[in-house]
């Protein structure tokens, strides 16, 4: 399957201490250029854990959230659950049916957006990926700490860095239940949860925007 999300040094994310397709939060930084309300799309993800609503900025990362958010209308996240649990690193879903098996997305990779000025911080949301830097397609991590690793540094195989596309902005709370859960190792993931935790279902609140929280 498709890692993605890093190793403390950005390397990859599927085996190491990075978001391997398999990995983000809020600071000063991010709030210094915050885009009008009507860049900032929101997703709802109802898991068997709670709610968590996600703020997407559309303005620094155009093309990636483009990605997600079709993901999001098509169903594809409906069903599937956080395969990979990192306690103080990252949680990741986007790739695994709750009865274990690979739900493959079929559209083309997204271009690398992660030279956009947001950082992987706590609470943010970033795209897993391989390698590769312009690999990520349907994977995504929350990041449970400030993750400078998984930042963009140059535009090399090394410094890319992972996309940051948004922000929690409702259910941290259920991110980290989510990060608590015990792992396991399953197959080719490490720290597979014992319990996973299932996306009930993706949504675009019919609003389709809103405006960040205080």
């Amino acid at each position: 399957m498709r890692l993605a999300v890093i190793s403390l040094a950005a390397m990859v994310l599927l085996g190491c201490p990075s978001p391997d397709q398999d990995v983000p939060a809020t600071t000063a930084e991010a709030a210094d250029a915050t885009p009008p309300a009507a860049t900032r799309d929101t997703v709802v993800l109802e898991t068997s854990r709670g709610r968590i609503l996600m703020e997407l900025d559309r303005e620094r990362a155009p093309e990636t959230v483009a990605n997600f958010l079709s993901h999001v209308r098509a169903g594809f996240y409906d069903g599937l659950v956080f395969h990979r649990v990192e306690r103080d690193f990252v949680i990741q879903a986007g790739a695994v049916t709750e009865a274990g098996s690979q739900r493959k997305s079929t559209v083309f990779p997204v271009r690398n957006e992660a030279e956009n000025g947001l950082k992987n911080l706590r609470g943010t949301v970033g795209m897993a990926r391989t390698s590769d830097p312009h690999s990520a397609t349907s994977e995504f991590f929350f990041n449970l700490k400030d993750n400078a690793g998984l930042d963009h540094t140059a535009p090399t195989i090394q410094g890319w860095g992972y996309t940051v596309f948004g922000r929690v902005i409702e259910g941290m709370a259920v991110v980290d239940a989510i990060a608590a859960t015990p792992t396991t190792r399953r197959g080719t993931h490490r720290t597979y949860p014992t319990e996973p935790t299932v996306i009930r279902r993706a949504s675009v609140p019919e609003s389709g925007s809103a405006p960040a929280s205080p």
